[in-house]
Order: C-alpha cells, then sequence, then structure tokens
C-alpha cells in the first residue's frame, strides 16, 4: 500500500526534475574524482620519474607533492560545490515540491 501523498511527490514534475539534476550533479562529479584519483595512481605507477623530478633544481621537494595537495584541494572544491548546490537549488525544489505536496 503506497501513500497517496508519497504517490503525488513521486508523480510531481519538480521531483522529477530534482532527482534528474541531483542525480547527474553526484556522478558528474563522482567521475571527475575519480579521473582525478586513479589518474594519479597511475602516474605514480607508470610515471614515477615525472612526479619525482624536484619543484627547483637543488630542492627536496618532488613534483608529486604539490600534485597530491592539489587532488586534496580539488576534492574540497567540488564538496563545496554540491552542498552549495544542496542548499540553494536542490532545497528550493524541495520546499517547492512539500508545499505542493501538502495542498
Amino acid at each position: 500500500m503506497t501513500d497517496p501523498v508519497v504517490a503525488r511527490v513521486q508523480s510531481d514534475p519538480k521531483y522529477l526534475e530534482l532527482r534528474k539534476k541531483r542525480n547527474g550533479l553526484g556522478w558528474f562529479l563522482t567521475i571527475l574524482i575519480l579521473i582525478v584519483y586513479y589518474g594519479y595512481v597511475a602516474l605514480m605507477a607508470f610515471d614515477k620519474p615525472f612526479l619525482a623530478q624536484p619543484i627547483a633544481p637543488p630542492g627536496v621537494t618532488s613534483l608529486g607533492i604539490p600534485i597530491g595537495f592539489a587532488i586534496i584541494v580539488f576534492t574540497i572544491v567540488i564538496t563545496a560545490i554540491y552542498v552549495n548546490r544542496a542548499n540553494g537549488e536542490f532545497d528550493d525544489l524541495t520546499q517547492e515540491i512539500l508545499k505542493d505536496a501538502q495542498q
């Protein structure tokens, strides 16, 4: 047995739009981070001399360190993008759906 409110929400075009946008963004960001992470791992596996290059000729820090740091920053940035969209656009759509469902 399904609740009529649930059935109404699931058939609402705004709900379908919300699901499509949220899932699309989630998959896009997931694929993006997998490419970045596994790209870095592949770079470590197949081109160690590139990552082992020192940043400055007499330096000790290799190129792999700032690239790894950039991946961490990238993760924070895409998380912020998702949170921003979730707290803005997705929450607005959710409130409209709930308001329509209560009528």
